[in-house]
């Protein structure tokens, strides 16, 4: 009797995962987003290795039969949700816990270098101009971290370790957290605000102008979540009118960034092409992780990282 293998289909990005520990133990089949809506019905399990990609979220809709199991090779899944996904009963899986402490040293990098005023040391030295200059001391400094999941958690355990008083906003409060309610008093007290929350309808554009009139004029921003969480328009106005005294973008709502974006040139912000959370080696991981699940999922055990579909993240942030 002949064995009839499951069928992966992997959602290409380049470079491809490595798949080879699942060498006869599926059938995986690969695609791009193009041909995806015509793959989907012979799928038992779609890997969404293209994590930039929102083709899932367009062809998911379409007629036939779609996979039990769909895993995101990120941490956000907003870019593949649907109406449709959301009601049906596909298990949904993230990336949760590949990349947690990278993007907590990014962020804790980028604290250090706007304190220590870094980008301008660069910049005279290009210039070869000798300015000495006075910079801020990071220790007994604030921070409210917007997002209290495994990545906002691992931001505020490393700015502990450099003696900033941190706090955590999370979708509701508990030991250790705070609620929505704290946040404007939170940010109002802040010398670094960190947006790490994950994209939802409640988080969709909270920082907008009214959250930056709020920050103190020494608060710098920083956003290594999604970037529709920021009103991107009333942030350039913030810091034209220096409302606030910088900002760091990792991410935004049009990725990559447009050449002719008027981010580029804002006074104070720094621009980064989405990648806070990318060491060396760590597609390899995502690869490691995603074989682990697939076993985990063949031997007919319980899956780890499942997202709640409806509200958009994995529960427990």
């Amino acid at each position: 009797m002949t064995l009839t293998l499951p069928t992966l289909l992997v959602l290409d990005a380049d470079p491809p995962p490595r798949l080879g520990r699942l060498t006869g133990r599926a059938r995986i089949v690969h695609t791009d987003a193009a041909g995806l809506a015509g793959r989907l019905p012979e799928a038992d399990v779609l890997l969404v290795w293209d994590f930039t990609s929102h083709a899932v979220r367009e062809a998911w809709p379409g007629a036939g039969p779609r996979p039990r199991w769909v895993h995101a090779a990120s941490a956000g899944v907003d870019h593949l949700m649907c109406r449709e996904l959301a009601a049906s009963e596909t298990v949904v899986t993230n990336a949760r816990g590949i990349f947690d402490q990278p993007i907590a040293e990014y962020v804790a990098a980028l604290v250090l270098a706007v304190a220590k005023d870094l980008p301008r040391t660069l910049e005279l030295q290009r210039e070869r101009t000798w300015r000495h200059r006075e910079t801020r001391r990071v220790a007994g400094t604030r921070a409210c971290v917007v997002g209290s999941g495994p990545i906002g958690r691992a931001i505020a355990h490393t700015l502990k370790a450099l003696d900033v008083t941190t706090a955590l906003v999370g979708r509701v409060p508990r030991t250790g957290i705070h609620g929505p309610g704290d946040l404007d008093r939170l940010i109002s007290r802040a010398d670094w605000v960190i947006a790490a929350a994950p994209l939802t309808e409640q988080t969709h554009g909270m920082f907008d102008a009214r959250r930056f009139g709020v920050m103190q004029p020494s608060t710098v921003f920083v956003n290594v979540g999604r970037g529709p969480l920021v009103d991107e328009d009333a942030l350039a106005e913030a810091l034209r009118r220096r409302w606030i005294a910088g900002a760091a973008l990792d991410v935004f709502a049009a990725e990559p960034l447009p050449g002719d974006s008027p981010l580029w040139g804002l006074p104070g912000l720094i621009v980064s092409p989405h990648m806070s959370g990318d060491t060396v080696g760590w597609r390899d991981e995502l690869g490691v992780q995603f074989v682990e699940l697939y076993e985990r999922w063949a031997a007919g055990r319980s899956l780890v990282n499942v997202v709640d579909k409806k509200r958009g993240y994995v529960p427990g942030h």
